[in-house]
């Protein structure tokens, strides 16, 4: 089958009828980074709030692994867009075989940030431990379902290998990546 053969013909949305995969990902993933723009939001504005107690609390976490994971989930995405690259030319195989390493680089992410986990809960610090580590825990445990539930997606659409699919998981994946991508900064390294 040729790569002309094995594009997917368009869907009839308008303007998200030229964004990659399925246009329903797109709504989704608008109201997703509309809903950790929020999050991120409530962060700052706390922040601004209450500098002292963000400044006692930015240094108890484990910015070098919070670093690993920010290459492990961005190397996760180069993987991901080299899945729907296969894709596009039909090539199963190996569309799979990049999905198969961006899953298991999310697998990787989800360790390090239970390592992290552990390693915070260990010096006894919890989501009641001061404003800073409430919203730390829910914003970063927000994101550790998404790349849980992007995992779940990128194995789903594995299974067929099809361009519409892939490129609609990707599109997600590469939301999770990027919603990672202006946190770690904002949590770890902004002061």
């Amino acid at each position: 089958m040729s790569a002309a053969e094995c594009e997917q013909p368009g869907s009839g949305w308008g303007i998200l009828e030229d964004l990659p995969g399925d246009p329903m990902i797109w709504v989704l993933i608008f109201s997703e980074l509309a809903a950790f723009g929020l999050f991120l939001g409530a962060f700052v504005v706390a922040r601004a709030i209450h500098p002292a107690i963000f400044a006692a609390g930015q240094p108890a976490l484990n910015s070098k692994l919070a670093g690993l994971n920010t290459i492990v989930l961005v190397t996760s995405g180069w993987a991901a867009a080299r899945a729907t690259k296969s894709a596009r030319t039909c090539d199963e195989r190996t569309t799979r075989r990049w999905l198969l390493v961006a899953i298991a680089l999310g697998g990787c992410f989800i360790a390090i940030k239970l390592a992290e986990y552990a390693g915070e809960i260990g010096r006894g610090i919890g989501l009641e431990t001061s404003t800073f580590f409430t919203l730390y825990f829910l914003l970063t445990g927000f994101h550790l379902l998404h790349v849980g539930l992007g995992i779940v997606i990128l194995a789903v659409v594995c299974r067929r290998a099809e361009t519409l699919g892939v490129e609609t998981g990707a599109a997600f994946w590469h939301m999770v990546d990027l919603v990672w991508i202006v946190m770690f900064p904002i949590l770890y390294l902004v002061r």
